[in-house]
């Protein structure tokens, strides 16, 4: 019996759909705590002590809609992982890379039962937006790898390979200091939720910070690329969204925090951050290993 084979093309509309659900799922993450809903199911797995299902009121039905969604995003890793043993040519890291995704998920269901389970401590929400971001880094990552597939890139020396380094991990700073002011803001996701016992304008303050040496390194990477056209020509776009992003981020930023923090502006922030995260990646993959498959 011949094998079934799927061809890098049409894979590559299945890993699509996996990054698009994992980027999705963080947005929809946001909006439970931003409307107040994140105790709106107070048991796990059901969703109440007597229903496991229960969209009787409008905390419960968002959270709930949330929950029902993770099976969405199962199901999408869970077909990309099942795809990838099928795929012509065959990868063995790009099978591993979307194994990852599935492990990850499941890492995620444990992580969201507890963090209702303890009544979203802030420690525990930190720590499932930061996995969220791993994910959807593992699914970009695997979105490239099967685009290098498809049309490979010629090997070429990548040039300022520590500015890259230093603005990825600028990168990683901006989002972890992220989490801690969204744990000792006023966004909990319930009345009763702890907060982290830290001042929200110090660590809005060191937010700010780590975002404005981003910036910096940011701009650096572009100047230092703009000096030369043919170096320009591949990676000046990438660039240039970088930067692009980071300013709409950099006035959202702003704006919620002299307005009040409004919740609506902070799930555009939210959303913007996963942006902002996913450009300084593509400008940095070329200073990694990630998209060798050989």
């Amino acid at each position: 019996m011949r094998r079934p084979e799927i061809s890098p093309q049409r894979f590559r509309i299945v890993v699509w759909t996996a990054f698009g659900s994992l980027y999705a799922i963080i947005v929809t993450g946001s909006l439970v705590r931003l409307t107040g809903s994140g105790l709106g199911c107070s048991d796990w797995p059901n969703c109440n002590s007597t229903k496991f299902v229960d969209v009787s009121t409008g905390h419960a039905a968002i959270e709930q809609v949330n929950r029902l969604f993770t099976g969405v995003v199962a199901a999408s890793v869970i077909v990309a992982v099942s795809s990838s043993v099928f795929l012509k040519p065959r990868s063995r890291k790009i099978t591993a890379n979307a194994a990852f995704l599935v492990l990850g998920v499941l890492v995620q269901v444990i992580l969201g039962a507890y963090v209702v389970l303890t009544g979203l401590n802030p420690w525990s929400n930190m720590a499932h937006f930061l996995v969220s971001i791993l994910l959807v880094t593992a699914s970009f990552v695997l979105v490239k790898r099967v685009e290098s597939v498809i049309a490979p890139a010629s090997v070429a020396e990548c040039e300022d390979r520590w500015p890259r380094w230093c603005l990825i991990a600028a990168a990683s700073a901006v989002l972890l200091l992220g989490t801690v002011v969204t744990g000792a803001g006023p966004h909990s996701g319930a009345e009763q939720a702890t907060r982290l016992g830290i001042s929200v304008k110090h660590a809005t303050q060191m937010h700010s910070f780590a975002v404005w040496v981003m910036v910096f390194l940011a701009v650096l990477v572009t100047f230092r690329a703009r000096k030369n056209s043919a170096r320009w020509v591949h990676e000046g776009p990438l660039m240039l969204r970088l930067l692009a992003a980071l300013c709409a981020q950099g006035f959202i930023g702003y704006v919620q925090y002299f307005a009040g923090v409004p919740a609506p502006l902070v799930a555009v922030h939210v959303a913007l951050s996963v942006t902002v995260w996913l450009c300084a990646l593509a400008v940095f993959l070329p200073a990694s290993t990630l998209l060798v498959l050989d």
